[in-house]
């Protein structure tokens, strides 16, 4: 709940672009989460910066969502102030080989930009459901390229607001599936990538093919976060939980993916406990029979049981 003085706040740094107790399965890909304490769509990095600043010196815990992936909201909801920057969409060639977008640049508009001006580079990328700060914030990719390779530098607001700051790729540390390094709150507001000029019809070929691959092997048809686990050291996540007989099991309105096993799909009516449940049954069964512990991809936004 939002104090009445902080919402006052708020209202009078964002006007309309702020709401209050909004449940989050409206603006989460699995469909799935409680209400927010409040959610807030800043229009610039004015707007961030004062925003962040009132979370700072009030306490409140903020979060980024872009466009919801890789994210499952807590059926409890979340506190705080949950800040969406999807419509952070500029994208533009700073000068040749580079390229700028905003963090609520979708996979769709980068990709569709790219294969319009035969940019390449970012190619693999295409259809990685999400914006560019969520593929920035997870390193997200493919087995032969992730965005670490592509990146050349991040624009980080401080989760005080304090004026943005560019680091340049030495200066991040990014793991499998993570960004490391960061304030905890720090927001990733645009990053600039190194591309270089191809036939457009060369890479429009290279994304038609990868395109074509992620749609015969993901369930892309029903609501998802993505993928739920981190692929262990020398094996898929998706093999180990179809290898236990997990394939196509269902809780409440939430089954594991009978196309892909590190997919879990909202059937319809599905909660957060239910795919929790499932997230928590797949590791158990994979554990104990074959001693590996599946590392969950995802981030629970909230509160959990």
């Amino acid at each position: 709940m939002i104090p009445a003085t902080l919402r006052s706040e708020l209202e009078q740094a964002l006007g309309d672009r702020v709401q209050f107790a909004v449940p989050l399965s409206r603006y989460t890909s699995l469909r799935v989460g409680g209400p927010a304490g409040a959610i807030a769509a800043p229009a610039d990095r004015d707007e961030l910066a004062r925003l962040l600043g009132i979370c700072s010196r009030r306490g409140i815990p903020h979060a980024v969502l872009g466009s919801g992936f890789n994210t499952i909201a807590s059926d409890s909801g979340f506190d705080g102030v949950v800040i969406r920057m999807n419509s952070w969409r500029r994208l533009e060639e700073e000068a040749e080989g580079r390229l700028r977008a905003e963090s609520g640049v979708s996979h769709s508009q980068i990709t569709n930009f790219c294969v319009e001006r035969g940019l390449s580079g970012l190619e693999f990328a295409c259809g990685i459901p999400g914006s560019v700060g969520g593929w920035i914030a997870m390193n997200a990719g493919i087995p032969e390229r992730e965005v670490k390779d592509a990146v050349l530098e991040v624009e980080v607001m401080e989760p005080d607001g304090a004026s943005p700051q560019h680091l340049r790729r030495d200066e991040l540390d990014f793991t499998y599936r993570a960004l490391r390094g960061l304030a905890d709150g720090a927001l990733i507001v645009s990053a600039l990538f190194e591309v270089r000029e191809k036939s457009p019809a060369l890479v429009r070929s290279e994304v038609d093919r990868l395109l074509a691959k992620r749609s015969d092997a993901q369930p892309l048809n029903r609501p998802s976060c993505g993928s739920v686990f981190k692929n262990p050291p020398g094996d898929f996540a998706g093999r180990l939980i179809e290898s236990v007989g997990l394939k196509g099991r269902r809780i409440g309105g939430a089954e594991i993916s009978q196309l892909h096993a590190n997919f879990i799909t909202n059937l319809g009516g599905a909660t957060a406990g239910d795919v929790q449940a499932l997230i928590e049954e797949a590791q158990k069964q994979v554990y104990d029979a074959t001693g590996i512990r599946l590392l969950p991809e995802v981030r629970i936004l909230g509160r959990t049981a």
